[in-house]
């Protein structure tokens, strides 16, 4: 298991967000995701002022294994997406929690937020998968 941040929150379908001094919320897929996934040959990000809902599909991350849908964390309004992932998907393999984030949103509900898991919660999540 690769080192899991901190200061990250995560959701049970293996999505983690990260706040921004400016309160801008960026999103990717965990490193246990992008493993389980294999390597990454395509991503479809939301568009930008995408209104989006907590829970509802709002990407896909496909491998040579599978596409999988991802899951929006929170709800509110795409402000950004990583365009360097439309040439190189293979960034949310060799770097999900830098270089492979996803798209950024401002959130309607900052305290969906706060209903996220924490780092040892996402790690005892990890750890009961394993039993």
């Amino acid at each position: 298991m690769s080192e899991i941040p901190n200061d990250f929150r995560y959701t049970k379908d293996h999505t983690w967000v990260s706040e921004q001094d400016d309160g801008t919320l960026i999103v990717g897929i965990t490193d246990y995701a992008q493993a389980s996934l294999g390597n990454l040959v395509f991503v479809e990000l939301p568009e930008i002022d995408d209104m989006v809902v907590m829970g509802d599909e709002c990407a896909v991350v496909e491998s040579v294994k599978a596409a999988s849908d991802v899951y929006c964390p929170l709800s509110g309004t795409i402000t950004k997406k990583n365009e360097a992932l439309i040439d190189t998907p293979e960034l949310v393999n060799s770097d999900p929690y830098g270089e492979g984030w996803l798209f950024c949103l401002r959130t309607d509900h900052p305290a969906e937020f706060e209903e996220l898991l924490n780092n040892e919660s996402y790690i005892a999540l990890l750890v009961e998968m394993d039993d």
